[in-house]
């Protein structure tokens, strides 16, 4: 998975500010959504996740069948993809086609996922799915900005949050 290239001076401010901290990216989210209600320049404001950490979440366990079945689907999957593709551009028989390169990919999808599995040997005989995520989002604001941005969010309770409280 690729990610967009972005220009790193689109994400710069000239003297960032801390303007506030706040718990869940919902929580910047709104007070920068505030802002811009407020018609306050938001292109001079920046929300960063900090204090990240990696989660795990286990799906399941991995076994031979399993690993087989879910294999055969993915190849199930694509095999009836390229039957389509074939289909568009060969005359004959579509549906024997689809039916053919469905099979095949079913069959060569287990085979790969059992070796692959089987390459392991046994060191990850789970399934899951990892995510990075912050676990506090700081609004930064152009220093030249900062006291009208406090100043905005501070008019609405609740935006602005205790600097003391953990």
């Amino acid at each position: 998975m690729s990610t967009p290239q972005v220009n790193p001076s689109a994400l710069r401010l000239e003297f960032p500010q801390s303007l506030a901290v706040y718990a869940t990216y919902a929580e910047a989210q709104k007070a920068v959504d505030h802002l811009s209600d407020k018609e306050f320049p938001v292109e001079n404001c920046m929300i960063v996740g900090t204090e990240l950490k990696q989660i795990e979440r286990i799906t399941g366990r991995l076994t031979y069948s399993r690993v087989a079945t879910l294999g055969a689907l993915s190849g199930l999957w694509l095999g009836a993809f390229v039957g389509l593709l074939f289909a568009v551009f060969v005359d004959g028989n579509v549906l024997a086609m689809l039916i053919s390169t469905a099979l095949a990919g079913l069959l060569f999808g287990a085979i790969w996922a059992i070796l692959g599995y089987a390459a392991t040997r046994g060191q990850r005989d789970f399934s899951s799915v990892k995510a990075v995520v912050a676990t506090r989002y700081e609004v930064l604001v152009e220093h030249k900005h900062r006291e009208q941005a406090r100043e905005i969010l501070a008019a609405e309770p609740g935006l602005l949050p205790d600097p003391y409280a953990s």
